[in-house]
């Protein structure tokens, strides 16, 4: 499956669309992380926690959106855009992608 965010594909042409489809997932950091992650922003520096969490759920997303678009026959998701969220009180993370499902044939 060819997921991209741009809306073309170098030698391919889009030959049917199949809607929007969605990756969302919605996970929460941990207490220790979120522990980690404060002393870092006193002392400086990346916090490693919820860099992993936030990868971990960007790939799930991008996974989710691909099942979702080979469940309708489609050949790749175009336009695909990613959008992060902070929900709660700053302990939950929702990761998004969205793109249109597509088939493609060979220009």
């Amino acid at each position: 499956m060819i997921v991209t965010t741009t809306n073309s594909v170098d030698g391919y042409r889009v030959s049917g669309y199949y809607g929007i489809v969605f990756g969302e997932v919605i996970t929460g950091i941990n207490f220790l992380r979120d522990l980690g992650a404060g002393i870092r922003n006193l002392v400086g520096g990346r916090s490693e926690g919820y860099e992993q969490e936030l990868m971990q759920a960007r790939t799930e997303a991008l996974q989710e959106l691909e099942q979702r678009a080979a469940s309708l026959g489609a050949h790749a998701v175009i336009g695909v855009d990613m959008d992060y969220e902070v929900l709660g009180q700053g302990n939950m993370l929702m990761v998004t992608a969205s793109g249109t499902a597509v088939t493609l044939e060979q220009a």
